[in-house]
């Protein structure tokens, strides 16, 4: 079997979406605590940002939360 055969069967599982959903929710979560980490420590911190980081970390890390234990139970099914 090919590489690429084998990659096209591994995506096609659910868990596996999951999985790579909840890891870019991570990585965007990761983001935005980095951007509001660096607001809080700039000379005006009180200053509007562009995006509300706090909520997007927020939101970001309960959302890969969820992803993570929905490609746990996919997982577990299959």
């Amino acid at each position: 079997m090919d590489w690429q055969a084998m990659i096209a069967n591994w995506l096609d599982e659910d868990w596996v979406r999951y999985l790579l959903m909840g890891l870019g929710a991570a990585v965007l979560s990761g983001l935005a605590g980095w951007q509001e980490r660096r607001r809080k420590h700039r000379s005006d911190p009180d200053k509007v940002p562009w995006l509300p980081w706090r909520d997007l970390a927020f939101w970001s890390s309960f959302a890969a939360l969820l992803l993570f234990g929905a490609a746990f139970a996919f997982w577990i099914k299959s």
